[in-house]
């Protein structure tokens, strides 16, 4: 038995279009509907058939949904909830895709204090946006983390849970807050360095003759393909999440400065240590699936 009958997509950039395409491919039988505020993604994903119906207004998107996920930009979350809140059918759950909860939790109860709130977070993502970006595949094998209120009804978290195991997603629950500061370290600071990097990189391109472009290795390449990420949601999440970010930051800048010194005065037994500490926490991420030991991480399809 499918979890939802008729699914509504609120932004079709990548992981919106995923997902109607993952439903498509896995869930057949479901009726999907959308909307996006920008008229020529709705004009692309109607082109690209994402979904059975693509309407102009997020209100005509909801009619009859039991399950509607907002894919927008986790700084628009509560200007879009309440914007629907007048036409969220009584009894659909609401989700998201955001990359910070707690915020996002607060916005949408704030919004929607009488609706059925199950926040979700699919780590999946490509460096490319857009309706055409998304493909079915995206959240296979990876982790969708699920951060339900307190009181939250668990069957309504159960629904949610079973929609994303059949996108081919495993689950966990957190609360968001613990959420939050998890990606904090996983996801929004290393975003946060590769920017600072690649900026840092532009800034000297004068100086270098453009050879910092010509002579992109492996390293400085896998950076610049995260900072090549949407900047409308990044800007969102750190400002979103900007305690538990400032932390890890923090926390951080105390390490480089550890190993600033340890260069500055020749410890090589220091530096060894830290290096191989840090291999073995790699070859786990390739053990447990998360990545791929290939050299281009499996990537070259995508």
């Amino acid at each position: 038995m499918l979890p939802f009958a008729r699914v509504t997509i609120i932004g079709l950039g990548l992981i919106g279009s995923s997902i109607a395409r993952g439903v498509r491919a896995g869930m057949p039988g479901v009726a999907l509907s959308g909307y996006d505020a920008d008229p020529e993604v709705r004009e692309t994903a109607r082109a690209l058939a994402l979904v059975d119906d693509v309407a102009d207004t997020p209100g005509a998107a909801l009619i009859d949904a039991d399950l509607v996920i907002l894919c927008v930009p986790v700084g628009a979350i509560g200007a879009v909830a309440a914007e629907i809140a007048a036409d969220l059918p009584a009894d659909a759950i609401l989700s998201d895709v955001g990359s910070c909860k707690a915020s996002v939790v607060e916005a949408l109860q704030a919004a929607l204090p009488a609706a059925t709130i199950v926040p979700a977070h699919p780590v999946a993502g490509t460096e490319r946006s857009g309706p055409e970006a998304g493909f079915a595949a995206l959240f296979h094998k990876r982790w969708c983390i699920l951060t339900p209120p307190e009181g939250t009804p668990a069957v309504a978290v159960e629904r949610v849970a079973e929609f994303w195991r059949r996108l081919g997603a495993d689950i966990d629950i957190m609360a968001p807050d613990h959420h939050d500061r998890v990606l904090a370290v996983t996801s929004h600071l290393p975003h946060l360095i590769a920017y600072t990097i690649v900026g840092t990189a532009s800034d000297l391109e004068e100086v270098t003759s453009s050879e910092v472009i010509k002579y992109s290795a492996g390293g400085f390449r896998d950076f610049t393909r995260i900072a090549a990420s949407d900047p409308t949601m990044w800007r969102d999440v750190f400002l979103s999440n900007r305690e538990a970010v400032l932390d890890m930051l923090q926390r951080f800048s105390e390490d480089l400065s550890e190993l600033q010194r340890a260069i500055r005065w020749g410890k090589g037994d220091q530096l060894f240590d830290t290096f191989t500490r840090t291999r073995a926490v790699r070859r786990s991420i390739i053990e447990q699936g998360q990545d791929d030991a290939r050299p281009d991480f499996g990537r070259g399809d995508h």
